[in-house]
């Protein structure tokens, strides 16, 4: 079985502008480049599986273009520009049209070497291939690529929120019953807002739970603490911006209970003579929780001197 056919993130991947589940300023705006059938280079910018990427496919698609993506944080080199990007920018598209080359995760690209070069390939294949760029922090993209971009991000404000997650509930019920997943709405529900809006990250979330043959409040028993276990993970990969980036997104979690929750299973996460000192830290920072000013400050602060001074298994 092909790994696309496997995955509902790539399997149900919208194919269609009108199909992504976007504020409608911002469809308006990618279906325009589509109805015109002029995409310019574009920098995406937006939070994780916001659908960034889908974007970008999904125009390119729907006008039939020729493209190749290229994972900037995993192939973001010097030489795959110079091999890669070079032999399918400086070719003729078998369409006839314009190709492009989408670069996912491009803040990942090396700043000193391989931003200035894309800078150039830009310029040198205007004519032939244009470039698509997505990215968490467009801030870390020279300035000399934004001024050869539009500059879109992937924004959903707060009045926005709710009419969203209500469409991608609809759409989650829809691709349950194709795969013939049991569940309950409000337990869909509880995953939609844990993670909204990483879209990609609730289907990945709920593919994993409807390995049991459905999903239901039983879930939602492990659902916290395969939470901590992750974040734990970071901890011991020495991964701060993961660790803080965990800590904020899952700030509607009580910190009394992610101490708890660490406590009761610091045998599975720790090294035997870690679990005292381990206990230790968890009473100071459960106290000093009852006073700071600001507990998410406190949780990064907690999970910094876990990341240096615990022994992990």
């Amino acid at each position: 079985m092909m790994l696309e056919n496997f995955l509902w993130v790539e399997k149900y991947r919208p194919r269609k502008i009108e199909d992504v589940i976007l504020p409608v300023e911002l469809k308006q705006t990618f279906q325009t480049f589509v109805d015109q059938k002029n995409i310019p280079n574009l920098i995406l910018a937006g939070s994780a599986g916001v659908g960034k990427t889908t974007v970008a496919r999904a125009m390119l698609e729907q006008l039939g273009c020729d493209y190749i993506m290229i994972n900037g944080s995993m192939n973001g080199n010097i030489d795959t520009l110079r091999n890669e990007i070079l032999n399918f920018a400086s070719s003729i598209s078998f369409t006839g049209g314009k190709k492009y080359v989408i670069l996912d995760e491009a803040d990942y690209l090396n700043p000193n070497s391989t931003q200035p070069a894309l800078r150039n390939f830009m310029e040198e294949f205007s004519k032939n291939c244009g470039f698509i760029l997505t990215c968490n922090y467009k801030n870390k993209i020279i300035d000399p690529l934004h001024s050869r971009c539009a500059v879109i991000d992937l924004r959903i404000s707060k009045k926005e929120m709710a009419n969203l997650a209500v469409k991608f509930l609809k759409l989650v019920e829809e691709i349950l019953i194709k795969e013939k997943v049991g569940y309950e709405r409000a337990v869909l529900g509880a995953v939609i807002q844990k993670h909204f809006p990483d879209w990609r990250r609730c289907l990945n979330e709920l593919q994993r739970y409807s390995a049991a043959g459905a999903i239901d409040s039983g879930i939602l028993t492990n659902f916290q603490d395969a939470t901590i276990s992750t974040v734990i993970g970071f901890c011991k990969n020495k991964q701060f911006d993961e660790v803080r980036k965990w800590v904020h997104e899952n700030s509607d979690i009580e910190t009394a209970s992610i101490f708890r929750s660490i406590y009761d299973h610091a045998s599975t996460y720790f090294t035997k003579r870690s679990v005292p000192p381990l206990i230790k830290l968890i009473a100071e920072y459960q106290y000093k929780a009852a006073f700071v000013a600001d507990p998410e400050i406190n949780l990064v602060s907690f999970f910094i001197e876990v990341m240096m001074n615990c022994e992990f298994v």
